[in-house]
């Protein structure tokens, strides 16, 4: 199977987090010294919230479930600013930072088969970028859409939709573009923006799991052979 030479396939986008690499923790433990530095409060953000989330529904669940209230928006998004400061720190000092099988090869093999890439994300945009930096991934994508696009992961993938028509001079239609990622909030957000979906099992979720996709795949090198 090679899913990029199906018929029509102009554009990729990736999500990051299970998908293009893990961090081994590191946005957890960004998260955990940002409460700790804002509240005095301790912040298990795996406790509290699930794979798929973006960063601005994360940063509202800790708020409601660890600080005991709400929060305001100046307040939620003081400590996602909070979060960004320690984040280079976290995935600099991580033991389990790595980029996933076959990435490497993947991406520049996409680029030189003249495939677009870009990015769809639970992650602020900050973040997306200091999370690839590690990997040296960042130069493979020329647009994407973000957690600081919105909260809900459909408009983040449609965000992203529309950059890609202005990177590719308004040439790419949305039924050329697929979206890869590792859960199902993934899958749904491709299938409400309208886009076919990969799921890939490199993540939380097993390929059984992942069978609204409409490929489901144990790792990209069983669906992207480079």
């Amino acid at each position: 199977m090679n899913i990029a030479s199906e018929p029509g396939i102009r554009a990729v986008l990736f999500d990051i987090d299970g998908t293009l690499l893990v961090t081994g923790g590191a946005g957890g433990v960004a998260w955990q010294r940002a409460f700790e530095e804002l509240y005095g409060v301790e912040a298990d953000v795996a406790e509290h919230t699930d794979a798929g989330m973006t960063d601005p529904e994360i940063v509202k669940i800790v708020f409601r479930e660890v600080v005991g209230r709400e929060g305001s928006a100046a307040e939620r998004a003081k400590a996602i600013g909070c979060y960004l400061k320690h984040l280079p720190d976290t995935v600099a000092e991580s033991g389990g930072y790595r980029v996933m099988p076959g990435i490497e090869q993947l991406l520049p093999a996409l680029i030189e088969r003249g495939v677009l890439l870009g990015l769809v994300t639970g992650n602020v945009e900050a973040a997306a970028h200091v999370k690839l930096a590690r990997g040296r991934l960042n130069r493979f994508f020329s647009f994407g859409g973000y957690g600081s696009d919105s909260p809900d992961r459909t408009e983040v993938t449609e965000a992203a939709l529309r950059r890609a028509r202005l990177v590719s001079g308004d040439t790419l239609q949305d039924n050329s573009c697929i979206s890869v990622g590792d859960t199902p909030r993934d899958i749904t957000a491709g299938h409400g923006a309208g886009i076919r979906v990969v799921g890939v099992a490199t993540g939380s979720y097993e390929v059984d799991q992942l069978t609204d996709a409409d490929w489901a795949i144990e790792s990209v090198n069983e669906g992207f052979p480079a």
